[in-house]
């Protein structure tokens, strides 16, 4: 069992979601950054799908009450062990009544926290992943234990991994035409495309843009919607949908983002600039 002594500030347990039941309007969920989450999983010699706990901008204080190894990786949230600074994406062993806490931000924003053979919480519609209403609660509380698999074999770490800077510092978003683009004058989709944009508000949900694109738009019939799908809204403000969205929407569609864009999202805050470049289809 590992028990939360401080929750941080948004702190869940992910996997790569529900994948086969959006038919049914159950939103896909699972972690926000895939490529920090497979890796960390990977590192520990895991199955990709794995449960992670995901950590948004600070980290969460946690007790080991069995012996395990943990990997980190993601965002750099100055994660100690007993008070003592440990390396991102190395394996460290770990012993019965260890303390894991983090510190300042160095960079990113959503850091994954794994163990060996997974957080063993309950599966639910194939999944893992908390998602309020689906599973009993959208984020882990001081005081919640969280179970898994003892294992004292330590694992042998692998040769240093190379930091994917690009993953958090590169502004730029790559991007398809989605469903409604050509809805957009010339003149439009030229200033989508020329525009540098900050990022509002923002959750595991959606995140907003600032800058704002004039809509005249028709409207359109609730339609599906998936991750990464850019709305534009009768007030002209864009919405990137993200990993809780909804199934289907009435906005028009006018981007897609493609799976590396969304983890490169997952890594931004608000305030942080993006600019997007379209991708053509083969």
């Amino acid at each position: 069992m590992l028990e939360i002594i401080h929750s941080g500030l948004h702190t869940s347990i992910q996997d790569l979601g529900r994948l086969h039941y959006r038919n049914v309007g159950v939103p896909v969920a699972g972690v926000m950054d895939e490529y920090h989450a497979k890796l960390v999983n990977q590192l520990l010699g895991n199955d990709e799908n794995s449960a992670v706990m995901e950590m948004t901008l600070q980290g969460a204080t946690v007790e080991f009450h069995e012996a395990t190894q943990m990997v980190i990786c993601g965002a750099d949230l100055s994660p100690k062990l007993n008070h003592q600074a440990i390396r991102l994406n190395v394996p460290v062993t770990v012993k019965k009544g260890d303390v894991l806490q983090f510190g300042k931000r160095l960079y990113g924003v959503r850091a994954y926290l794994a163990v060996k053979h997974g957080f063993q919480t309950e599966n639910i519609l194939k999944s893992r992943s908390f998602y309020d209403g689906i599973t009993p609660k959208a984020r882990v509380e001081k005081g919640d234990f969280i179970p898994y698999q003892t294992n004292s074999n330590p694992v042998k770490a692998s040769a240093n991994i190379a930091l994917q800077r690009a993953l958090f510092t590169d502004t730029e978003i790559t991007v398809y035409e989605g469903p409604e683009f050509n809805y957009l004058s010339k003149t439009q989709q030229e200033k989508l495309f020329n525009t540098t944009f900050t990022i509002g508000l923002n959750n595991r949900m959606a995140y907003q843009l600032e800058e704002i694109l004039e809509n005249d738009c028709p409207s359109i019939i609730t339609s599906a919607v998936l991750p990464g799908t850019i709305q534009l809204t009768p007030s002209g403000k864009l919405i990137i949908l993200m990993k809780d969205c909804q199934t289907t929407g009435g906005y028009p569609r006018i981007l897609q983002l493609d799976q590396k864009s969304i983890f490169k999202l997952a890594q931004k805050h608000t305030r942080d600039a993006i600019i997007f470049k379209k991708l053509s289809i083969l």
